[in-house]
């Protein structure tokens, strides 16, 4: 398997390199990092101008090219490679690269703007997960794995739908694969009372009703799981709480060899990563990197 990661010097994207080989690592896997440079208008042939936006195209994407390779050479254990390509489009570009170089997944980092600690999507890296064909893992801001370290839990964020329970089984092989434990996380929001005096305590019940049933879809995730081959203690379950996103995910114990993983939407008939609201809004909130799925 190769990551293509998308790299910028001018950006906080050496968070990006970090969780890539990370990955990498978990999976014995390679990465590839790949810097777009603006792609020039069509002028005049041997026009200066022309010539001297080559040169400038060319000299910047060698610099990230090879800083890419220093960033990762420190501390990535894994094969490394990174490149430049020119286009009008970053996140049509990196698509280009992931077919050229037959990659499995493509790692980008966060927004500058966003709050350190938390996955930020930008307008490019909403894009991709619009168009992407294959996986779009996101690192948190400023995030910097541990120098050799490897994930050692994925959590999957729980729907019980057929598109859960297809990515469960994904999730569940490469589980298996390089020996991470799972866990299954799902969201309750607990959200102010909407109802009048005379009907105080139906949305209680409702709530209660709910979380019963997610429950016991948990319990028939982990039976599965357990038929399938699994030690009954390598698989988790939390029903994660709060009155919003942000504070029902950090409601959940996180360490610094997890990775939530989430599926797109179940009702988008195409192929590509598309988010539903639930599964951007849990993206938005996670602290630690999370994968979209397909």
């Amino acid at each position: 398997m190769t990551y293509v990661v998308g790299y910028s010097p001018h950006k906080d994207d050496a968070c990006a390199l970090s969780l890539a080989a990370q990955f990498a690592r978990s999976d014995k896997d390679s990465v590839h990092a790949v810097t777009v440079v603006p792609q020039g208008w069509e002028v005049a042939a041997g026009s200066a101008t022309d010539g001297d936006f080559t040169a400038w195209a060319q000299g910047q994407g060698e610099a990230s090219a090879e800083e890419a390779l220093t960033l990762l050479g420190a501390d990535a254990g894994v094969p490394i490679a990174a490149s430049w390509v020119t286009g009008r489009s970053v996140p049509a570009a990196l698509l280009e690269q992931v077919e050229a170089l037959d990659a499995d997944m493509i790692v980008v980092g966060s927004g500058a703007n966003g709050a350190p600690g938390r996955v930020a999507m930008t307008a490019k890296t909403d894009r991709l997960l619009h168009s992407s064909p294959v996986p779009v893992a996101i690192a948190p801001r400023g995030y910097a794995a541990e120098p050799r370290s490897r994930f050692t839990r994925v959590t999957v964020g729980f729907r019980d739908d057929d598109a859960t329970w297809h990515l469960l089984q994904r999730v569940a092989d490469i589980c298996r694969r390089t020996g991470a434990s799972l866990r299954l996380v799902t969201v309750a929001l607990d959200r102010p009372p909407m109802y009048t005096a005379a009907v105080s305590g139906a949305e209680d019940l409702v709530r209660e009703q709910w979380r019963r049933q997610a429950s016991a879809a948990q319990d028939e995730a982990v039976e599965h799981l357990v038929d399938a081959g699994f030690a009954r203690d390598e698989v988790e379950t939390v029903l994660a709480r709060g009155a919003t996103w942000v504070e029902a995910l950090d409601s959940v114990e996180w360490h610094s060899g997890d990775v939530l993983v989430v599926g797109s939407s179940s009702t988008h008939l195409l192929t590509q990563v598309f988010l539903g609201s639930s599964a951007a809004k849990i993206v938005r909130a996670s602290p630690v990197p999370v994968v979209v799925v397909p």
